[in-house]
């Protein structure tokens, strides 16, 4: 789960990092009358929205008076913004943000993630701050630097020295950096976070040591822990279609693809799309509907595919261990008849009663394209949205 920027700079103050005064609202006259209790020469206007490079899109403006400040605040409030994270179509600008302008002697990188590959927490540090982390790495690949961190309940000054090396601070402002990095560690910890991003973090011409924007995401499976935390989503920054997966129990992430992937397991899952791809076409969703799915939730599932206009094709592919490939089948021909499929739908099974799910199929009436194999399932629904 993502939250906004304002939100993850109140977790990080709260657990004592140095963020710049600012204040949020839905509506114009109210930021106005927020941003009068800020103690600045010039604004920083914020649009508020889950992705990054806000400010290449025009989300980011400084300005130096109240007059400029609603000025800007009113062409930014509804703007839609296209970035590079947001597809095509851009999100809706529904609230803004200001804090006080910050004296910026440098800026750096910090982020902190789960490595999955080591089982470690990683640090990465860079002294190119402001920029796209991606893009240095393509350029300057020696500018960034990464810290694996044994799981532990705090983090040692050996790592965090580590991880600020590449800042080459002085004294002072090291000792903060390291304060910093506490901080963070700490707050990944009891928040089950899966990513803190602060780009840039700055060092400001009076040596300190300040978080200027700030990114966080946490772990769907630990938000049951924090109550607090889950209070923080947006639904309007989600897919719709993301939305009502999770009411059916649904794991369901939209792509940008023309063919829609409905199979159980998410290893499997993974394995459909890349298939797909290899194939010459791209997925249009990841879609796990787990291990027991009912005809409800199988209907559920066709209806979330078939909403996204973008999907010519849809590629069925179930192992039967836990569940029987019958009863599947048995769900997949109601559900499609009650929905009333208009797309070239390709099913591969394979596992417990296959066979007699395949045969369910067959007789079904409904059109129906069988597959042998993972490899025979893709290249036919490729085909066959040609």
């Amino acid at each position: 789960m993502n939250i906004h920027e304002h939100q993850a700079k109140k977790i990080l103050k709260n657990y004592g990092a140095k963020v710049p005064k600012g204040i949020f609202a839905f509506k114009v006259q109210e930021l106005l009358e927020k941003a009068k209790t800020l103690k600045t020469e010039k604004y920083v206007l914020k649009a508020q929205i889950h992705s990054g490079g806000r400010g290449k899109a025009g989300g980011v403006k400084l300005v130096n008076n109240l007059n400029d400040l609603e000025n800007e605040a009113k062409n930014l409030i509804g703007k839609i913004l296209v970035t590079h994270q947001t597809g095509p179509n851009g999100r809706k600008v529904k609230r803004l943000y200001v804090e006080e302008a910050s004296a910026i002697n440098k800026e750096f990188y910090l982020s902190c993630l789960v490595d999955r590959e080591s089982s470690k927490i990683a640090f990465i540090s860079s002294d190119q701050g402001g920029m796209d982390i991606e893009e240095v790495a393509n350029k300057n690949p020696e500018k960034i630097l990464t810290t694996k961190v044994e799981f532990s309940d705090q983090i040692s000054e050996d790592d965090c020295k580590k991880i600020l090396g590449i800042f080459n601070l002085g004294q002072e402002a090291n000792e903060e950096a390291i304060k910093l990095i506490k901080s963070i560690y700490k707050m990944f910890i009891e928040t089950d976070a899966s990513l803190v991003e602060i780009n840039p973090l700055i060092l400001t011409k009076d040596n300190n040591i300040v978080c200027l924007d700030a990114k966080m995401n946490f772990d769907d499976n630990a938000l049951f822990k924090h109550p607090e935390i889950m209070e923080l989503r947006d639904l309007n920054e989600e897919e719709e279609t993301e939305i009502e997966a999770s009411k059916h129990d649904l794991a369901y992430i939209k792509l940008n693809g023309n063919i829609g992937c409905m199979v159980n397991g998410a290893g499997l899952a993974m394995a459909t799309m890349d298939i797909i791809k290899l194939y010459g076409e791209e997925p249009a969703n990841f879609l796990d509907v787990g291990g027991g799915a009912s005809k409800e939730k199988v209907s559920a599932a066709f209806k979330i595919i078939l909403s996204d206009k973008n999907v010519k094709g849809i590629l069925i592919n179930i192992f039967g261990g836990i569940m029987r490939c019958d009863v599947l089948a048995k769900g997949l021909v109601e559900a499609a008849r009650e929905i009333k499929i208009n797309v070239p739908l390709v099913v591969r099974l394979a596992g417990t009663n296959f066979e007699e799910g395949k045969k369910i199929l067959d007789n079904s009436g409904l059109k129906i394209i069988s597959a042998s194999d993972l490899g025979d399932a893709a290249e036919k629904v490729v085909e066959a949205i040609k």
